[in-house]
């Protein structure tokens, strides 16, 4: 249970810092009157949060999984927010051809931590 816990803590921390940064990333577009040199400056603010959960995650992270797997999940985790952030806050729903594009890097992720 403690392995369970300790793989779940970067996870938990990396997806908090993912929604900082989608955010910091693609908020703005829904605010494309505001002038670009405020949009810039709100988002180095939320990244800053980002920064927060993301360094530690990492540092936490690599006692559990090397480099390449913790850039995998950040990128699966990546995804799912997008995913989300695009069809609830941006109101761009996905496609098809989207979720076949999610599914090839899901299955790169399969090779990432699996040993052939």
């Amino acid at each position: 249970m403690n392995t369970l816990l300790a793989a779940a803590t970067p996870i938990v921390l990396l997806s908090i810092s993912n929604i900082f940064m989608t955010f910091a990333w693609y908020g703005h577009l829904k605010y494309k009157s505001s002038p670009i040199y405020w949009v810039i400056l709100i988002s180095w603010g939320i990244a800053f949060f980002e920064y927060c959960f993301q360094v530690p995650a990492n540092r936490i992270g690599n006692e559990i999984f090397n480099a390449a797997q913790l850039k995998t999940i950040q990128e699966i985790i990546t995804l799912v927010v997008f995913a989300g952030f695009s069809t609830l806050y941006l109101g761009e729903p996905l496609g098809w051809n989207h979720a076949i594009g999610f599914a090839f890097i899901v299955a790169g992720a399969f090779f990432i931590f699996h040993k052939f």
